[in-house]
């Protein structure tokens, strides 16, 4: 085996290897309009992690899995004492999920061994590749609850009572996929953290670049709101004498978009994502509506002031329609800038690709937000088809992906050797 040289950042990987891998992962859990379900350790989402074990350990890489389900593959180092330069990602999906979103960045490490296993090079540290359980959230909530216990965030006690839609504990679930290394504790020993992963918005399209500079994370806010008035006949009851929760909800739902559309800098965002009126009817007027809200900005001091101003605004609407309001703020991301040092690595390895590329917050939460707590991190972005992810419609090209995983091998060499 070869140590690494000047000579090896000329060292490509293969477009056609990483792409055969990624089809081989979308044909477990494949859904009818081409895309993916592997809900997190379920039957499917065990047997995609079983696959990728098996490629690695072919490569002679040691896989080890701890008490949340994280899946810890490393390449040893000519210097295993040292702490390992890392990549990663998730596999499991959303109920109705793509083929890229997560699986990308877990392929793209294994293709980054093998392209080293190929050439026989043998990095100074080791080289580790993670995938981080539950990241979607889509069956334990909250999202990314794994990588947040390693993180520290959350207590593994925490993680494995989750539960889901049947009462099935995240405990449970893991033991049932039969995959936990007895014995093995980790912690958060990690020289560095690079994660590939697909952009999941329209930017890198509408503006033609082929490659992203993750600096860092905007911040998000997600909050459940009940507007109580009282249900009455849609007849009989005039327009002045009504407490429609539907109405003030409507209002507020206006209020806050067109606040978050005035914001200059245009990176203030929100969504109500869900809406519910319980017992409706067309013939009724609505007494209660429940939704969710989620806020998000690039800036911390700008999340809190759209938080306030969303809160006022909830107090105004109680008032001009005469409805109760509960407001829960039940999950809350800090704005994260990533690591200097690492983002510059990043930065040379997109140069040399001599393509159009461009610096940007990520506008959706990943594993590396937890991650940036105790290892210095970046992240890479490649376009996706239109900007869409979570959806069965999620396509990147086999140059796009080839391009970002081109860009973590020279990102991973150029720390691992340092």
């Amino acid at each position: 085996m070869q140590a690494v040289t000047q000579g090896t950042q000329q060292l490509r990987i293969d477009q056609q290897r990483l792409w055969e891998s990624l089809m081989a992962m979308a044909e477990i859990g494949a859904t009818s309009k081409g895309g993916s379900c592997r809900l997190a350790f379920s039957e499917e989402d065990t047997q995609g992690r079983r696959l990728l074990m098996e490629w690695c350990e072919q490569l002679g890489c040691e896989t080890r899995v701890d008490d949340v389900g994280n899946i810890f593959i490393r390449r040893q180092g000519r210097e295993p004492a040292l702490d390992p330069v890392s990549t990663g990602s998730h596999l499991d999906t959303q109920p109705k999920g793509g083929r890229f979103d997560g699986i990308l960045g877990v392929l793209a490490g294994l293709e980054v061994f093998r392209t080293l296993d190929t050439e026989g090079i043998v990095t100074r540290r080791p080289l580790e590749l993670i995938v981080w359980g539950n990241e979607e959230g889509s069956r334990f909530s909250p999202a990314m609850v794994a990588s947040g216990t390693y993180a520290g965030v959350f207590e593994p006690a925490y993680t494995l009572a989750r539960e889901d839609n049947d009462g099935i504990t995240y405990g449970e679930a893991l033991a049932q996929t039969g995959l936990c290394t007895k014995g093995f504790k980790t912690g958060p020993m990690l020289d560095s953290y690079f994660e590939l992963h697909i952009e999941q918005g329209p930017v890198l399209e509408q503006e033609e670049k082929s490659l992203g500079i993750v600096t860092g994370v905007q911040g998000i806010r997600w909050f459940d709101v009940t507007l109580s008035g009282v249900a009455a006949h849609a007849g009989p009851t005039p327009m002045r004498y009504r407490r429609d929760a539907m109405m003030a909800a409507a209002r507020l739902m206006d209020q806050i978009h067109q606040h978050v559309q005035s914001d200059p800098t245009g990176n203030a965002r929100v969504t109500v994502g869900t809406l519910n009126i319980p017992s409706a009817s067309r013939n009724v007027i609505p007494g209660e509506v429940s939704m969710t809200v989620d806020l998000r900005h690039v800036e911390e001091a700008k999340l809190e002031a759209l938080e306030v101003m969303f809160t006022s605004m909830l107090e105004q609407v109680s008032e001009d329609y005469g409805v109760s309001v509960t407001q829960e703020r039940i999950w809350k991301s800090e704005v994260v800038d990533f690591d200097e040092a690492c983002i510059e690595i990043v930065r040379q390895a997109v140069a040399r690709q001599k393509t159009p590329s461009r610096e940007m917050m990520s506008g959706a939460g990943h594993d590396a937000v937890y991650v940036s707590r105790v290892a210095p991190t970046a992240m890479i972005f490649v376009p996706c088809l239109d900007g869409i992810s979570h959806n069965e419609a999620e396509y990147a090209s086999p140059e796009d992906c080839a391009l970002g995983c081109q860009v973590l091998l020279e990102s991973m060499l150029a720390r691992a050797d340092r």
